[in-house]
């Protein structure tokens, strides 16, 4: 009776401890990644009354006389392979480890060793570590090569997500750039003399940003070149930084003056020089532009201006029929009949009457600068009949001497046919200074020359022809977000477009993963029965897993299965206790024998 006694003692204790392992389910119903244990019993060992004798020729054996002498706990086993249900948190730091066995952890480091955890609620700490948000261990996973290009599968390291060099992305020089939109040759831009104004903004190697300005102008809208195309001008006109400061013409005057401390006694003027310096960042030095001047308001309705064969003409109310003549030396002051003008100038003189002359400023007639009118000047010749001065109705057209390229297009269609012979041409900015790196390839390809209402439309944009993201070059950038891929990598998003690699989050896996040991706090430890961590850890990937962001894995405790639990434990409590007060019965029976 006192095995009995002692019996019903170890399976209280052993229903007992089954109890407290289903409490301790329940209350972590809840609780992110939790795994639940069940026990296991196994009875202890037997007394042996008698021992088992062997079978003779005349009997048989008799087996051995036990008795048992009660239950203990055989095993308290995790249920770890069992993976919780998916919770969506909709927070971008909160992982779910998806895989078959649940055999993958996070590995944590609490400072002084590493632990493991299937808890991926994490976030970023004021050192902008990657933590978790229980507990503050820090995340261990893989960092980046030092071009942040790929992964350097080593000894796990925290994961520094927000340090110092992950806060900005490396700008990007721009080195390519597309041209687009129609030109309209009817366009009074495009007819006028400062031509219609095209800009280009790029970035440098530092991420400064400029704006190129162009000026595209018509040879002759109304008729074919000789090459069967339509024909424009396309010509640089400057580059200004963020503070409007000139940087190509600050280039040009540099160029000018080393160029005559170089060549002293050179003949060439600073127009010249000016020229070429332009041509090493764009255009083709000796080319021409055409110009058109109009007949001001106050010479309109009294003058008509045409050309003959005979040279410039000119048809005035007072006047008659005139020849156009301009003075022989070229000079900014003219004398006609006695009188000397101080401007650039016609000389307008009647053939039926020689004596009847007029000097007309050409800054009056047409508007002009006395830098424009000198140009004009110079162009008309001698005997004001140049091939490169012309006069339709009030307009004054004059090809000149420039620097920029011809663009062509198809007569038959309006497609583009070249640019300096070619599809593309270089702006050289990499002239201007070290902070260029290289030159901006235009590609003109997509430029067209339709009727569009007498409005162009062309622009140019930063960006391959074929992919307007390559070689548009990028201010410095600013981190704005980060995003986990489902194989554990950390992209940080930038607010001038770049994704950068900023590392990997590693995962250890464990062949026997029941025999970690529970620390609390979501953590498990290593025993001798679970396998050893390396120090590297794996690819999530590499068993066919996968890491997903805004989700948490639930627990895994199943309610039904523990209240059915509990109700076999608490009969089989009942049914233990009931065996010491039947034995404790028995005893008060015994000891009655004495009266």
């Amino acid at each position: 009776m006192m095995r009995s006694l002692y019996s019903g003692v170890s399976g209280l204790k052993t229903h007992q401890t089954r109890m407290d392992v289903i409490g301790n389910n329940i209350a972590n119903v809840n609780t992110v990644a939790f795994k639940s244990s069940s026990v296991t019993f196994s009875d202890i060992m037997y007394q042996t009354t008698s021992g088992a004798s062997a079978a003779t020729e005349t009997t048989g054996g008799v087996n051995a006389k036990q008795i048992g002498l009660g239950v203990t706990s055989g095993s308290t086993k995790v249920t770890i392979t069992s993976t919780g249900s998916a919770q969506s948190t909709g927070d971008a730091l909160d992982i779910k480890l998806s895989d078959s066995n649940s055999t993958n952890f996070f590995i944590v480091n609490n400072g002084s060793q590493n632990l493991f955890t299937r808890a991926g609620s994490f976030y970023l700490d004021g050192n902008g570590n990657l933590a978790m948000t229980s507990t503050g261990y820090l995340v261990q996973g893989w960092q980046t090569n030092d071009t942040q290009t790929a992964i350097v599968k080593d000894t796990v390291s925290p994961l520094r997500i927000m340090q110092p060099a992950n806060l900005t992305s490396a700008p990007e020089a721009t080195t390519f750039a597309t041209a687009s939109g129609v030109i309209d040759k009817n366009d009074t831009n495009i007819t006028s003399s400062s031509g219609y104004v095209m800009s280009l903004s790029f970035f440098d190697n530092l991420g400064y940003a400029y704006t190129a300005k162009f000026s595209v102008k018509g040879y002759d809208t109304s008729d074919a070149d000789k090459d069967g195309n339509n024909s424009y001008t396309v010509k640089l006109t400057g580059i200004y930084d963020a503070d409007n400061n000139n940087v190509l013409q600050t280039y040009i005057n540099q160029y000018v003056a080393q160029y005559r401390s170089d060549n002293v006694g050179t003949t060439l003027t600073d127009e010249e020089l000016s020229d070429l310096a332009l041509a090493n960042v764009f255009g083709a030095a000796g080319g021409s532009e055409a110009t058109e001047y109009t007949v001001s308001a106050s010479y309109k309705y009294n003058a008509g201006v045409y050309s003959t064969s005979d040279g410039l003409k000119s048809y005035d109310a007072s006047l008659g029929v005139t020849n156009f003549v301009t003075d022989p030396a070229g000079a900014t002051t003219i004398t006609v009949d006695g009188q000397t003008y101080t401007e650039y100038g016609l000389v307008l003189t009647n053939p039926a009457d020689a004596t009847d002359t007029e000097f007309v400023s050409l800054q009056k007639l047409y508007g002009l600068t006395s830098a424009q009118a000198a140009s004009v000047y110079a162009q008309l010749g001698t005997t004001g009949n140049s091939a490169n001065v012309s006069i339709a109705g009030d307009s004054l057209r004059v090809i000149s001497t420039a620097v920029n390229y011809e663009l062509l297009f198809n007569t038959s269609n309006g497609t583009f046919s070249s640019i300096n012979g070619d599809n593309t041409v270089n702006i050289n900015v990499n002239v201007l200074g070290d902070q260029f790196t290289a030159p901006i390839n235009a590609d003109f390809t997509k430029v067209l020359n339709y009727d569009n209402g007498g409005a162009s439309t062309l622009g140019m944009d930063r960006g391959n022809v074929d992919s307007s993201s390559l070689g548009a070059g990028k201010k410095l950038g600013a981190l704005t977000g980060i995003s986990i891929q489902q194989n554990g990598e950390i992209y940080g998003s930038y607010d001038n477009g770049n994704t950068v690699l900023l590392g990997q989050i590693a995962v250890a896996q464990f062949t026997n993963a029941s025999g970690l040991e529970s620390l609390g706090n979501n953590c498990y430890t290593t025993t001798l029965n679970s396998g050893d961590f390396d120090g590297i850890g794996v690819d999530v990937t590499a068993d066919g897993g996968s890491m997903n962001t805004g989700q948490l894995e639930m627990s895994n405790v199943d309610l039904s299965t523990e209240f059915t639990d509990m109700i076999t434990t608490q009969r089989g409590f009942q049914a233990n206790s009931r065996i010491i007060t039947v034995s404790d019965t028995m005893l008060e029976e015994l000891t009655n024998l004495k009266r």
